[in-house]
């Protein structure tokens, strides 16, 4: 019987689940709930109905794994919890600072249900995580290194979008390529905030809208362009809508380390990823996930988990069999 996965929240991350789910013979959209108007949503899947958020508990017995689409600052620290209770889930939960006070949460609703959560999952955090904990076990005397781009920040763009006088932006992320060299050489450099991305912002003003105005309020704001290097190019929206309109992303985790009585030997492992789109990268993540969480489920485990907790093997569709076989 192919895992019955249902979809709460239909956004980008939402609709790229649904895609994901189509490239899985193993798995099948049951149901996709909504805040909005069920009615008003469209989705690509033939014959699978769109809920309202509030009826999710009717689906308690038809559905195996439910993800989580909505976004990390107010949507997932109470949906995750609420919805543990009754189904598998997975979400994407990308604060950092605040993972353990999710994991906390979920860990014990997920219990009190009997059910299994897994968070945090995506490619930072998520596939990123996995590759700093595989560098840093295999090189305990190391320095990591983490860079982020090219690619749209959303959380950023939203930010510029925020600013008074601005119709519409996009922000971009990049990485700054002396600071990667140099830790690709092995230089171990000691980098700041500013040395490491670089930021740069595609704006369309409103009408009479001062530009200087508005490119002093970005570069200014803190905890978003203040630490930075930031450039402001001001252009049509019908520019913003032919050259930005996509949401690639993608990033390097490095870490450098030393082996031998001495450290005589260096040694450099990095992972990296060229997104074309961002959103359906994740879900793609969260899909594999769930496979893992199902099957968690069917030998009577609990409880929350992150990347850290699950065995490779349980996200692939392949039996152990054919993984020693094919890519062992």
């Amino acid at each position: 019987m192919n895992i019955r996965i249902g979809i709460l929240g239909y956004g980008n991350l939402g609709r790229g689940v649904e895609c994901a789910i189509k490239q899985n013979a193993d798995m099948e959209l049951a149901a996709v709930f909504t805040r909005r108007d069920p009615a008003g949503v469209k989705i690509q899947t033939e014959g699978v109905p769109v809920c309202r958020i509030e009826d999710a508990a009717e689906w308690k017995d038809k559905i195996d794994v439910m993800i989580l689409c909505g976004g990390s600052a107010t949507d997932l620290p109470e949906q995750t919890p609420q919805f543990a209770r009754l189904f598998h889930v997975i979400d994407s939960f990308d604060t950092h600072a605040r993972i353990p006070e999710h994991y906390a949460n979920v860990d014990a609703a997920a219990k009190e249900g009997g059910k299994v959560g897994i968070i945090s999952v995506g490619w930072d955090p998520g596939m990123f995580s996995l590759n700093r904990l595989y560098a840093n076990a295999i090189l305990p005397e190391g320095k990591d290194y983490t860079f982020w781009g090219k690619g749209v920040s959303q959380g950023h763009s939203d930010a510029v979008r925020r600013v008074p006088g601005v119709k519409d932006a996009k922000q971009y992320t990049i990485p700054v390529d002396a600071a990667l060299d140099a830790v690709r050489n092995g230089e171990n450099p000691e980098l700041t905030t500013r040395q490491k991305h670089t930021r740069e912002c595609f704006v369309v003003l409103e009408e009479g809208a001062d530009p200087a105005k508005v490119e002093e309020t970005i570069k200014t704001m803190p905890n978003y362009f203040a630490d930075y290097d930031t450039t402001v190019h001001f252009i049509s929206e019908e520019e913003l809508q032919a050259e930005h309109s996509g949401i690639p992303h993608g990033g390097f985790v490095l870490r450098s380390g030393k082996t031998g009585w001495d450290g005589e030997h260096s040694h450099l492992i990095e992972y990296s990823l060229k997104l074309d789109s961002n959103p359906e990268f994740t879900s793609s993540v969260l899909v594999a996930y769930a496979r893992a969480a199902y099957r968690l489920s069917q030998e009577g485990q609990s409880g929350c988990r992150t990347v850290f907790d699950i065995a490779p093997a349980y996200l692939s569709a392949k039996s152990g069999e054919e993984l020693r076989k094919t890519m062992l």
